[in-house]
């Protein structure tokens, strides 16, 4: 059971945010007998970042205690996360979720579903090195990732009231990124949409590209999933009988189908029947294209089309991450499946173009 503590450093100035410390690489410190990091508490963390204190703005923190490496993520924290901006959304102009890359997109996504009517900066921030590491990005990223959440227009509305993920200069829709880089500082990037934003000197927002405000909009925030879900991809010489095996799983309510190309699938007539079995019985297949870039488009091949006749549904130019955590988010309300399967095509929260 993970347990939260609460830490503030408020003064009296203009904007409030509330930092969400789960963990990650940013708070980690070094093992001096393996080498290996492990994760710290906030007060490290914070020790390492004493220019947080330069700023205009109030600033409180909640804690993971104790904080979870992002490779040990599950829905019932996102659901956490959720609860702490549901309980302190009326108190705060943003919040800013510190969180490991490995899974943070897939946070991303979740909660630009979970966190519906969103008219506040949800900004997810980590780093590739510890904050007490010389070379380390972290600090960066952190004091950036502050200054875009309490950022606001000249009529005094949030510049991005939408979730985001902040790093390394660029801010980019929660729901559109993708970690493309275990070493590079620019580990996330946005192949299907552009960036919100470019910090350098200055930090430039690309209005036109963040959600806009809308003012009398109340967050709902929404606590149930079902992720009876698999991720299954296409490679050649896939074998039927474990194809068969996988589609027939008696628990399993849906299928992300990783494919080729446009949405592409070999023209092979037992993969189309498991298909087709699969969808007969309600369970709903995503088909997602293997390329890091683009979108799927079943109409322009045969091979395609065979998966459209298939009951396969398009999840156009979505991430895995998105189509994945959307289709959880579904299912865990229970609804119809003809249902289920329209609302896969609308756009939620511009996790796909429409």
């Amino acid at each position: 059971m993970t347990n939260s503590r609460f830490y503030t450093m408020s003064r009296e100035e203009h904007s409030s945010i509330l930092i969400i410390y789960t963990g990650g690489t940013i708070g980690m410190i070094q093992n001096a007998e393996t080498g290996a990091l492990e994760s710290f508490d906030f007060d490290h963390l914070l020790n390492h970042v004493p220019e947080i204190k330069q700023l205009n703005i109030n600033i409180d923190a909640i804690a993971f205690d104790p904080p979870i490496d992002s490779s040990d993520m599950e829905p019932e924290l996102w659901s956490r996360i959720v609860t702490i901006i549901e309980e302190n959304y009326e108190r705060y102009d943003g919040f800013v979720i510190l969180h490991g890359t490995d899974t943070m997109s897939f946070t991303a996504s979740a909660l630009s579903f979970m966190l519906e009517d969103l008219m506040k900066p949800v900004v997810l921030t980590g780093s590739q090195l510890p904050i007490g590491a010389l070379r380390t990005d972290g600090k960066e990223n952190l004091i950036t990732a502050i200054e875009i959440a309490a950022a606001k227009n000249a009529e005094g509305h949030p510049m991005v009231p939408e979730v985001c993920v902040f790093f390394h200069e660029n801010l980019m829709r929660g729901n559109r990124t993708t970690k493309i880089n275990s070493e590079s500082f620019g580990a996330f990037g946005s192949n299907n949409y552009p960036n919100l934003a470019k910090a350098g000197t200055d930090i430039q927002f690309f209005t036109r590209n963040i959600r806009k405000y809308i003012p009398g909009l109340k967050l709902k925030a929404h606590h149930e999933y079902n992720s009876n879900i698999v991720i299954f991809s296409l490679f050649p010489g896939i074998q039927q009988e474990v194809v068969e095996k996988l589609l027939g799983a008696k628990e399993l309510k849906g299928i992300i189908f990783r494919t080729y190309g446009a949405g592409n699938a070999p023209q092979k007539k037992w993969l189309i029947d498991a298909l087709s079995k699969a969808t007969a019985e309600g369970k709903i297949i995503i088909n997602i294209t293997q390329c890091a870039g683009g979108s799927v488009h079943m109409e322009r091949y045969e091979t395609g089309l065979q998966l459209l006749e298939a009951g396969v549904i398009s999840g156009k130019d979505s991430t895995v991450e998105a189509a994945l955590t959307k289709l959880m988010y579904l299912l865990g309300k229970n609804l119809p499946v003809e249902e289920v399967r329209r609302r896969m095509s609308i756009s939620f929260a511009g996790e796909i173009s429409v």
